[in-house]
């Protein structure tokens, strides 16, 4: 019979790696947030007890955004260190508390100091200034990710931006046209298609929030396609194949329409050489384990891939509405392994596949 018994894991320096390592990351997700003062609050005692330290402050070029443990008193002293000059150790004036000696390490993000790691201690010693330094680079790393956080995040937006910039005004003028032909003749689908068309225009130029639930873009795609089918009638015909349960599902905020829109035009530009005359389009979203697989089918002319290569790389040349653009966010929100697979060819149709993760770390809707 086996008998359990409590051990020790590893050796002591095993432990004392895994505490600071520990310490580190309690540290790490406010840094990420860049250098203020509510993120130098809630991350500052972490640093102290990373270096084991009295006392330990974070601050800006302005003055301190944070100190935590003894010696408070000497934060008035400390902006008229925090000049940009290296590592140093400065001798505090008497006053009865073990603060004696403080380490200032400048923290510099892209080579420009943005502010100051100050250590106090009774005395600076030799490892403690190598520790302050190693700790200083470290947060440094740390708001050097914030600073190219908020440059995706920028990068983003702007690509929103771009996208909105792409919705087709030809498409606004013929929704606008096809509701107006119906204000003698069918007075109330007017005006259900004037609030659907009111419903789109507001969720595509909304500005708040990079992420949206997959079941608030299809709704936006139900509208577009409902304008699109006034136009067309029943030259259009659309099936929709909705798993419930990835409605919930974060994604890209305008990631799926240009898809639905590309293959709308494609779709209806085939259909004038068919014997039927329609265009049929499908929208399939299925949970598969991890993931959401979202797919836009159109029995078009195809295209050629290497058309479709360009048009993914970014060609403002190609005819297509946004697919770079979508492309790039899926990407930047979850990694390489995202990106659209598009499968095409010509006279064969056009088949649009976007797989996105059910859960993903920072991405929230």
């Amino acid at each position: 019979m086996w008998r359990w018994r409590r051990t020790h894991l590893g050796t002591e320096a095993d432990r004392a790696t895994f505490r600071t390592l520990h310490t580190a990351s309690l540290a790490a997700p406010a840094l990420r947030e860049g250098l203020t003062e509510t993120s130098a609050e809630r991350s500052v005692r972490h640093l102290r007890a990373l270096l084991g330290t009295p006392a330990a402050a974070l601050t800006d070029t302005s003055g301190v955004l944070a100190w935590d443990g003894a010696g408070h008193h000497h934060a008035a002293e400390i902006p008229d260190l925090a000049d940009g000059a290296p590592t140093r150790i400065v001798e505090m004036r008497p006053c009865g508390c073990p603060i004696r000696q403080l380490v200032i390490s400048p923290l510099v993000v892209e080579e420009v100091l943005v502010g100051t790691l100050v250590v106090g201690a009774p005395n600076a010693t030799g490892s403690l200034v190598r520790a302050a330094n190693e700790v200083a680079a470290w947060v440094s790393g740390q708001l050097e990710l914030a600073r190219l956080d908020d440059s995706r995040t920028a990068l983003m937006e702007a690509e929103v931006r771009a996208l909105r910039a792409q919705i087709s005004p030809h498409f606004i003028y013929n929704s606008l046209g096809a509701i107006a032909s119906f204000v003698r003749t069918d007075p109330d689908r007017a005006r259900e298609l004037l609030l659907e068309f009111a419903d789109f225009t507001r969720y595509s130029f909304r500005r708040h929030g990079d992420y949206t639930t997959l079941a608030e873009e299809l709704r936006s795609v139900e509208r577009y396609l409902l304008l699109e089918q006034a136009r067309f009638g029943d030259r259009l015909k659309v099936t929709l194949r909705i798993a419930p349960e990835v409605l919930p599902v974060a994604v890209p905020f305008l990631c799926i329409q240009p898809l639905v829109e590309n293959a709308v035009r494609h779709g209806l530009e085939a259909s004038a050489d068919k014997d039927d005359g329609v265009g049929h389009l499908s929208i399939t979203a299925r949970d598969l384990d991890q993931e959401c697989v979202i797919e836009v089918e159109d029995d078009g002319t195809g295209e050629d891939p290497e058309r479709v290569r360009r048009a993914l790389a970014g060609d403002a040349s190609m005819d297509s509405v946004g697919l770079g653009n979508v492309d790039a966010r899926l990407r930047n929100a979850f990694g390489d392994d995202y990106g659209l697979v598009v499968e095409t060819a010509p006279g064969a149709g056009t088949r649009v596949i976007v797989r996105v993760p059910k859960f993903a770390p920072g991405v929230q809707v």
